[in-house]
This record gives structure tokens, C-alpha cells and sequence, in this order.
């Protein structure tokens, strides 16, 4: 089985208020890409990989007149692809989704949220990801209230051969401090953006670590918006929100090599123009991260850059589309479950 995850970079821009496909020469959210040539790019990436489920990181939007679900399904349609059926969690006001396309002769999913529901009190217990979750996270006596923009999506999923496992659909919050204009207060945005972030990463694993104890195969897979050493700022905390994700008991590859001391080259995931040069920052931001209890199941990852992976290199449509499709790369797990 392959399971992929793929944040598709303004996949919103490309439906209309009906949830129909755009497909014409405006400009699509992609710098200098159209919404056909967006379009046709996803179809030709979604094609190639051919995945069994594909959580999809800001896929459409959910609002008052347009549904994630049924954006998807037509997305599916148009491109004949197996993946026809969508599971989907809570939706948020960012207009940048969680949800998973999924094909249902290989497999099931439904949402499954665990954790307390809470007021805006919250709680201490790791509650219901919509919730709120309390932590006094710089011990300084004061307890912050902690949401996600993006609530992650809970899914309990049963395999074709009868394999069950929870699959969690993740968006962290950047660390980048958008919107301020002088140093002062991009330190106190970065500094308050990472404290934000590893709140949340210890809020989701501690539900990764309840699946864990009871004795359930666990694959967390999205795009946490951090690494070791992404910024200064981590070293203020001890750990970036991967390392405290991963533990010592989740395994991926790509981020396992990242946190080791002297890591080297790291594979990259995403690739951004910076405004105003003329070249490109690339970073490891998406991880397909599995339990112990999967890694007896023969798993291989791979990341479809269209530079760096040879077999997106050697096929010049699919490298295009990789380029045109967005900013993220998709990253694959083949897996026998």
C-alpha cells in the first residue's frame, strides 16, 4: 500500500463558490502559474504517484457555501483517479483544510477525534483537537491557552487485509513572524510563534502516546513547519516540535537523519522563491512518521522532488508539474499493510 502526504499550495484558488474546477488563464495562487496549468499539474502528480490515501495539507475550503468534500471528489473525478472517496475532521476558518483522499476498495476511514471537548477554560488532558489544551510551557507560573488554526485529523483506518491503525493528518503552525515590520518585534513574534508550536506538538504527542499504550500502529504524516535548526529561537526551548513528535518510538527516515548532531546534507520537502533574489530556499518541512510496531512491514519513503529524486528527474512532464503543482513536494510511504 502507498500512502502519501502532499500540501498543495492554494488549492483553494482553484474552485469556484460551487466547488467547480477553474480551469482558465487567471492567475492561480502559485506565482506565475495559471489555474489550468495548476490544475493540469496536480492532475499529472496525483496520477504518477498513484497512492492508495493521500492526506491532503490545505486542501480546499469549507465555508458557507463551499465543502471540502465534494471539491475533492470532483478533483477525483475529473482525473479518474482511484482515490475517490475523502475523509475529513473539523474545518477551520484558514481556508487551508485537512483532509484525506482515500481509495475505499484498499481501504476505510472514518474521523475519530479523541480527547475532551472544552470551553474556552480548556484543559490540562490533551483534549479534543477543536479544543483548547492549557500548558505553562516556559514555567514561569502562568498557564497558556494553546488551539490549533488547523486542527490535525484524527482518522481510525482499516486496510483491505484487515489491518487497523490511526492515521493523524498534522498542520503546524509556522514559525515565521509574518506581518512584523521591526526587529524588536519579529524576536517577540518568533520567540511567541515557537512557543505556540512545540505546545502543540506536545498536545499531539500526547495523543500519539495514548494510541501507543493501547497497543495501537500509529502513522502521523503532514507538514510540521519545523526541523532541527530552523531557527535561532529553538535553542531557547531545548528541542524543535519534530524531536519532541518523534520521540524515541515514531521513525522517519528524513527526520531521524536531521536530528542527529552532525546530519549533513537533509533531504528537503518544500521550496520557496525568496522575494526580492533570485534564488531559492528549500527546507524539510513534510514526514510521514510510523510506530515501531510498522517498521516489521518492509516500509520505504520517498520524496518526489523533481531536482533531487532521479526518477522525478528523468521525466520531464512530471517534473514540471512537481515545479507547478506548489511549494511542497509529496512524500511517499509503500508500506505492507
Amino acid at each position: 500500500m502507498r500512502l502519501a502526504t502532499y500540501n498543495v499550495e492554494w488549492f483553494a484558488e482553484l474552485f469556484d463558490r460551487d466547488d467547480e474546477i477553474l480551469v482558465d488563464d487567471e492567475p492561480s495562487g502559485r506565482e506565475g502559474v495559471t489555474r489550468a496549468r495548476q490544475v493540469e499539474a496536480l492532475g499529472i502528480v496525483f496520477t504518477a504517484m498513484d497512492a492508495d490515501a493521500v492526506m491532503i495539507i490545505e486542501a480546499p475550503n469549507t465555508g458557507r457555501r463551499q465543502d471540502t468534500v465534494r471539491a475533492l471528489e470532483r478533483f477525483a473525478r475529473a482525473f479518474d483517479l482511484r482515490t475517490r472517496s475523502v475523509a475529513m475532521g473539523f474545518a477551520n476558518e484558514t481556508h487551508q483544510e485537512i483532509a484525506m483522499l482515500y481509495d475505499p476498495d484498499r481501504l476505510t476511514a472514518r474521523h475519530d477525534p479523541k480527547g475532551d471537548a472544552t470551553g474556552k477554560k480548556g484543559s490540562r488532558e490533551a483534549p479534543r483537537f477543536d479544543g483548547v489544551f492549557r500548558i505553562d510551557l516556559d514555567i514561569d507560573g502562568t498557564e497558556d491557552l494553546v488551539t490549533f488554526s488547523k486542527p490535525p485529523l484524527e482518522l481510525d483506518v482499516t486496510t483491505a487485509q484487515g489491518t487497523h491503525l490511526r492515521i493523524i493528518g498534522a498542520h503546524l503552525k509556522s514559525v515565521a513572524p509574518y506581518g512584523e515590520k521591526t526587529r524588536d518585534g519579529m524576536i517577540r513574534a518568533a520567540i511567541a510563534n515557537r512557543r505556540k508550536q512545540l505546545a502543540q506538538a506536545i498536545w499531539l504527542r500526547a495523543r500519539i502516546d495514548a494510541h501507543l499504550a493501547a497497543g495501537e500502529p500509529v502513522i502521523l504524516m503532514g507538514d510540521l513547519n519545523d526541523g532541527p535548526g530552523l531557527d535561532e529561537f529553538e535553542e531557547l526551548f531545548g528541542r524543535s516540535s519534530v524531536e519532541i513528535l518523534l520521540g524515541d518510538d515514531l521513525f522517519d527516515p528524513h527526520a531521524r537523519r536531521a536530528v542527529q548532531p552532525c546530519p549533513g546534507a537533509v533531504p528537503t520537502t518544500a521550496r520557496f522563491r525568496i522575494p526580492d533574489q533570485e534564488q531559492y530556499l528549500e527546507a524539510l518541512l513534510d514526514y510521514i512518521m510510523i510506530s515501531q510496531d510498522l517498521m516489521s512491514r518492509r516500509p520505504e519513503w520517498r520524496i518526489w522532488h523533481p531536482l533531487d529524486n532521479e526518477r522525478c528527474w528523468r521525466v520531464p512532464e512530471l517534473r514540471e508539474a512537481l515545479l507547478a503543482a506548489s511549494d511542497h513536494f509529496p512524500v511517499t510511504l509503500d508500506i505492507e499493510i
